[in-house]
């Protein structure tokens, strides 16, 4: 009678339960618990916990417990190798996702990638550096380092597109948790970069933060492959699967690509077509009168789309509502974004900045407010500006940026057409 049984099903009371036990073993292990203690009283109590129920407690703790973010991002690790011998793994009859191109083959053939990068490469290379500093073992991490980097690709498409879609679906806290750490990631690979650069003779040192770069990412590709993935193939439709696939290019890829285009078994699309009728469907053609002139909707969203700099809007409800697309994007922009709130556009850690300038613009404190970075040969100027009615209402922002390191090295004249 095996077959008439679903070992997924459980009772209200038991789900509430497990969830329950899972809220408070997190919390004894952010009160000083030793992983050990805490382990030993999960696997007794709980048993199997499925991805859901992972995603629902992050959840849980940050908007009922009112954990903060950082703090589940700090514990993430810990929980981590909690739950790493006991999520249960659920098998699908029909796998798209084994298919070559589809976006989740595509993530894990990455993390094959970054595997071997990490702990053969760069832990070989950071053992014998511990034995031998010389200048050939810095130049060969510094190179390890400077492919691993290539993960931001890898992250970015996370973010900008799979988060987006898991948002609507009302799944925050596993994505917010996820991109801090990607963050730390990202950050403690250009810590370590630097500390190469600028080598001292502290090996010991640098020893650590390669060893800590090394389990930080395996871990990640652990969250990714036993929660984020499996979450996701469980919400998102076959059409956002899709759309992601299509979108991927605008990010790239990382370490490796995807070996073919993803089709899924289905009939073919009409030539033209669009899925659905959500944002990237072609608007009707008409024309738009302005104060000043008449434009085609083609003409417009051409012109908008030569402009040598990049454009964002965001509504009065921080929502983004449009975005250029020119040629040098400097920023990655994907059309999952469309219709997401600004807020979960930003890591974590910058979110605070986002929202005061969002404040300081609806209440009128200010009108403008600029910005400027450094990023290898480009100099990027981001300026944000309050966009007001003729009353003065508050309509949303606007958000230009413009890498003008070509315009900052200009010196004196030019009068006459480039040959």
């Amino acid at each position: 009678m095996s077959e008439l049984i679903n070992n997924r099903e459980v009772d209200v009371p038991e789900q509430t339960r497990r969830q329950a036990m899972l809220k408070e073993i997190i919390k004894e292990l952010h009160a000083g618990k030793s992983v050990e203690e805490v382990k030993a009283r999960f696997e007794e109590a709980v048993g199997d916990v499925t991805v859901a129920e992972i995603s629902a407690m992050e959840h849980s703790l940050m908007t009922e417990e009112g954990i903060p973010v950082s703090e589940v991002q700090r514990l993430c690790s810990v929980h981590t190798a909690i739950f790493k011998g006991s999520i249960e793994q659920i098998h699908r009859s029909s796998k798209p996702e084994e298919q070559p191109g589809h976006p989740v083959h595509t993530f894990k053939l990455e993390n094959r990638e970054i595997e071997r990068l990490v702990n053969f490469r760069l832990d070989l290379h950071a053992t014998k550096f511990q034995k031998n500093d010389s200048e050939e073992l810095i130049f060969k991490l510094l190179e390890d380092l400077s492919l691993l980097l290539d993960l931001d690709k890898h992250y970015s498409r996370k973010e900008n597109l799979l988060f987006p879609y898991l948002e609507k679906y009302g799944i925050y806290g596993p994505t917010k948790v996820m991109w801090g750490v990607d963050d730390n990631i990202r950050r403690m690979i250009k810590e370590a970069k630097a500390a190469l650069n600028n080598y001292s003779g502290n090996a010991a040192e640098i020893g650590v933060q390669l060893e800590e770069i090394i389990k930080e990412v395996n871990e990640m590709i652990f969250k990714e492959e036993n929660i984020l993935l499996p979450m996701s193939l469980d919400k998102l439709t076959e059409d956002e699967w899709v759309k992601i696939a299509r979108e991927s290019d605008e990010i790239g890829f990382c370490l490796t690509a995807p070996e073919q285009e993803w089709i899924p078994e289905r009939a073919a699309e009409p030539e033209g077509a669009v899925l659905g009728n959500e944002e990237g469907a072609a608007p009707q053609e008409g024309f738009i009168r302005f104060e000043t002139g008449l434009l085609s909707l083609h003409q417009l969203e051409t012109v908008l789309n030569h402009l040598p700099v990049d454009l964002t809007f965001i509504d009065e409800n921080d929502v983004v509502r449009y975005f250029s697309h020119g040629k040098e994007r400097i920023f990655a922009r994907t059309k999952a974004v469309i219709g997401r709130t600004v807020q979960n556009c930003h890591p974590p850690q910058s979110v605070h900045v986002v929202e005061k300038l969002l404040e300081d613009f609806k209440a009128g404190l200010k009108d403008a407010e600029d910005f400027w970075i450094a990023i290898k040969d480009k100099f990027i100027y981001i300026r944000y500006f309050a966009v007001r009615d003729e009353t003065g209402r508050y309509m949303g922002t606007l958000e230009f940026t413009q890498n003008i390191a070509p315009i900052r090295a200009l010196e004196g004249q030019k009068r006459i057409l480039s040959e």
